[in-house]
């Protein structure tokens, strides 16, 4: 019972700010509550080892989110046709040109980008939550950024 109480004292305390994390992952509020709940579900079940709870469950955000990104994307069906003429953005139509790239990121790279820019991580806890070296932070780091700078809807909205 008092495993249940620190849990649900956890879950209350921590859901706000994760739930912004899995949000900036998906980009989607409904998928973002969707993520957290399995989240917590799974971290529910390692409850009782778990020594840092919220690392556990943001690391837990991101892999889950990134399988889920690598079904979707295997399974994704290409969309075409004429995009009709957009009107001039504002800053948030900017803002949004940015989101739609960083959602166009492979997942790893999107994570990196989320939890280093976003959730303003250092490298080293990147690396943590990732389970990888701080040389992979950065190199994905450093990759995501070059697909950014030449992303056509970014460039494109610089230049107007």
């Amino acid at each position: 019972m008092a495993d249940r109480a620190i849990f649900q004292d956890f879950v209350v305390a921590r859901s706000d700010r994760l739930l912004r994390t899995a949000y900036l992952l998906t980009h989607d509020w409904a998928t973002a509550e969707d993520l957290l709940q399995e989240s917590l579900a799974k971290a529910w079940f390692a409850w009782p080892g778990i020594d840092e709870p919220e690392a556990y469950v943001r690391r837990v955000l991101v892999t889950t989110y990134t399988s889920w990104w690598r079904r979707r994307w295997r399974s994704r069906e290409l969309l075409s046709g004429d995009l009709p003429d957009e009107p001039a953005r504002d800053d948030a139509g900017r803002r949004e040109e940015l989101w739609e790239a960083v959602g166009r990121l492979p997942a790893k790279q999107r994570a990196v980008i989320v939890l280093r820019f976003y959730e303003d991580l250092p490298v080293a806890e990147v690396a943590r939550l990732l389970g990888c070296q701080e040389g992979t932070v950065k190199s994905q780091t450093a990759k995501a950024l070059a697909k950014l700078r030449v992303d056509e809807s970014i460039v494109k909205e610089l230049h107007r």
